[in-house]
């Protein structure tokens, strides 16, 4: 796909390989979106004091005109000397935490219920803060306009509610901000995983693979991994594979000439030897030959797995010391006609460093497994088959890669008969240009002829 631009289904496969870190960026935006909008616009406490004030001539004449419609300005003036200068100063020293005067003024609204009550709210990230914020403003108000020094006389007013209890902010700003962060986490990992996945130039679907070096796949199956050498040994022992993967191996083995196409007759095509190649950096593909030599064995071919040479020495590292302890010895020739001992009826395994894959007494196929390096392939230091095939998981090689292996083997005289396919792709709907089986003669059928006469001569 480098280069390339990306369709529909492209882009609805590459979303799919990175829906995990997709999931994790969305809530990764959930978090910071609701803690950036908390620190941003922080969740407030409000809490209400009421003042009732007397009902004096002015009081009576500003809720007549309030009862006309018009603005009460008796109220209108309370309203104003609450949130004054004078009003707010006084109340500082009462508040906590501290503040200065803007903050109050900001955290602070005064409003009119009636004509005669006088509401004066503040707001404080605790409850507490806002209760004590409201009282204050409420009781210096009151202090104010009760004095001497009140510009519209003396008014005697009264705490008629003190701010006991304060409401909490709605939980709605804060989902908004989450959600916004999450649309805005999702939007950049969409971005980004496009944008990675237009460069990427591994090959994940069977087309991709087989038409990087004009071979078909031959069986794309789940490939195991054990991480120590009992498990390879327990793993080779009992490998029971699904109705699906093991109709892949048994079309493999076919195609390859070494099964035949009716389960109830397996047989041997002969005395013959498989080389499964696969790069040193694919660790999925390695299980490929393994699964392939004790499924042969499980059809009763008998078989030996034989760890061959690689270029990379830890690649198959631990396969390797799996077989050697399986067969009791650290080397094998081929040439020597020592037979590996079984690991289960018809399988035995062996290690080797031979060029040549011999083929041990009592055995009709012989399994190789080699590896070789994605950037420099020698593809003439591995062990020499009757037949070579390529194990690649999705997702693991370039072409370019492939197309060295290919290169390689050319060079040396080989051919790779197949590929192999390990953990294919979820989404690959494509088949990796299986060869089609030969179908057996057909019996002509006699041929009914209607509508004909034959003409009578005397």
């Amino acid at each position: 796909m480098n280069g390339q631009s990306l369709d529909a289904r492209k882009s609805a496969q590459i979303l799919r390989r990175h829906k995990i870190l997709l999931g994790m960026g969305v809530i990764l935006g959930i978090v910071a979106g609701g803690a950036v909008g908390a620190v941003l616009d922080p969740a407030m406490f409000t809490s209400t004091a009421l003042v009732v004030l007397p009902q004096s001539t002015q009081a009576q004449q500003g809720a007549a005109v309030a009862g006309e419609g018009w603005v009460n300005p008796f109220s209108a003036t309370q309203q104003l000397i609450a949130t004054s200068n004078i009003v707010l100063l006084d109340a500082l020293p009462h508040i906590s935490p501290a503040m200065s005067l803007d903050e109050l003024r900001g955290d602070v609204s005064v409003g009119s219920p009636t004509p005669y009550v006088m509401s004066v709210s503040a707001q404080g990230q605790a409850a507490a803060d806002a209760e004590r914020a409201a009282n204050a403003v409420a009781r210096s108000y009151i202090s104010y306009i009760g004095s001497a020094s009140s510009p519209v006389g003396s008014v005697p007013a009264q705490l008629f509610e003190p701010a006991t209890s304060a409401t909490g902010a709605p939980l709605k700003p804060i989902l908004i901000d989450s959600l916004a962060g999450a649309v805005s986490a999702a939007l950049i990992g969409v971005i980004i995983a496009l944008a990675v996945g237009r460069n990427d130039r591994r090959l994940r679907e069977r087309n991709e693979i087989a038409d990087s070096i004009g071979v078909p796949v031959l069986a794309s199956v789940c490939a195991d991994h054990p991480s120590d050498a009992a498990g390879w040994l327990r793993h080779l022992a009992e490998y029971d594979p699904g109705a699906v993967d093991a109709w892949q191996l048994r079309k493999a083995l076919h195609q390859l000439g070494i099964m035949g196409a009716n389960p109830g007759d397996p047989r041997a095509g002969g005395r013959s030897s498989i080389a499964v190649l696969s790069l040193s950096t694919d660790r999925k593909a390695l299980a490929l030959g393994p699964q392939l030599a004790a499924f042969a064995a499980a059809a009763g071919i008998p078989t030996a797995l034989v760890i061959g040479p690689g270029q990379d020495a830890n690649a198959a590292a631990v396969l390797r010391t799996a077989c050697a302890a399986g067969s009791g010895s650290s080397g094998y020739s081929g040439r020597s006609g020592t037979a590996p001992p079984y690991i289960s009826r018809h399988l035995r395994v062996a290690v080797s460093d031979d060029a040549q894959a011999g083929q041990p007494p009592g055995t009709a196929l012989v399994v190789v497994v080699g590896t070789v390096d994605g950037q420099a392939p020698r593809v003439a230091d591995t062990m020499r088959t009757t037949a070579m095939v390529l194990g690649v998981s999705a997702g693991a090689a370039t072409a370019e890669q492939l197309a060295r292996i290919a290169a390689s083997a050319a060079t040396d005289g080989r051919e790779i008969a197949g590929i192999l396919v390990a953990d294919p792709d979820a989404a690959d709907r494509t088949t990796g240009r299986v060869p089609e089986v030969a179908r057996p003669g057909l019996r002509s059928m006699p041929t009914r002829l209607t509508g004909t006469a034959t003409e009578a001569r005397f």
